[in-house]
C-alpha cells in the first residue's frame, strides 16, 4: 500500500513538472500538434497517478489487496508506456514511437479491470 502511495505521488510530482515545463519551455519549440501530444502525456499521467494514490488508499480495506497491488504496478506500467511514450515521440518527433502507446492504453485498461475484480470480490 505504501509504496503505492509513494509511486502515486512520485507520478504527480513529476506530472506537474512535466506540465511545467511543456508550458514554459517546450510552447515556443513544439508544434501545436506536438504539444497537444505532450499534453494527452500529461492528463492521462495525472489521471492514473491519482489513480495510484486511490488503489494506495484503499489497498487495506479490500480482501484481495495482491490484485490491488498488481493492479498498482500495471497502472504505472501503462503511466511509463502510454504517457512516456508521447513525451518522447512529442519531443523527438519520430512517429513510430506511437506504436508504444496502445501498449500502456491496454494496460490502463487492465489495472481497472483489476481494481474492478478487487472490489466486487470486496
Amino acid at each position: 500500500m505504501q509504496t503505492l502511495l509513494i509511486l502515486g505521488c512520485i507520478m504527480m510530482f513529476l506530472a506537474v513538472a512535466l506540465g511545467a515545463f511543456g508550458a514554459h519551455a517546450l510552447k515556443k519549440r513544439l508544434s501545436a500538434d506536438m504539444m497537444s501530444i505532450f499534453q494527452t502525456g500529461i492528463q492521462y499521467q495525472i489521471a492514473h497517478g491519482l489513480g495510484l494514490l486511490l488503489l494506495g488508499a484503499i489497498a487495506g480495506s479490500l480482501v484481495h489487496t495482491s490484485l490491488v497491488l498488481a493492479a498498482g504496478w500495471v497502472m504505472f506500467a501503462g503511466i511509463l508506456l502510454f504517457s512516456g511514450s508521447l513525451y518522447v515521440l512529442s519531443l523527438s518527433g519520430i512517429k513510430k514511437l506511437g506504436a508504444i502507446t496502445p501498449f500502456g492504453g491496454l494496460a490502463f485498461l487492465a489495472s481497472w479491470v483489476l481494481v474492478i475484480v478487487a472490489v466486487v470480490q470486496g
